[in-house]
């Protein structure tokens, strides 16, 4: 019973960071351009010019 006085608080921080370093990261434009990277890698030209 007194692991709970313990955990609780833990893992109700642990949760509270994990949504502020969410949101810190879709303010920053973390996920912004989805798709872009998808399509560059179809039309990367790897010939070589020689």
């Amino acid at each position: 019973m007194e692991a709970l006085y313990l955990l609780i608080p833990l893992s109700t921080g642990l949760v509270f960071f994990a949504i502020w370093l969410f949101f810190k990261a879709s303010d920053g434009g973390q996920f912004e351009d989805l798709q872009g990277p998808a399509e560059r890698i179809l039309q990367d030209d790897d010939s070589t010019a020689g």
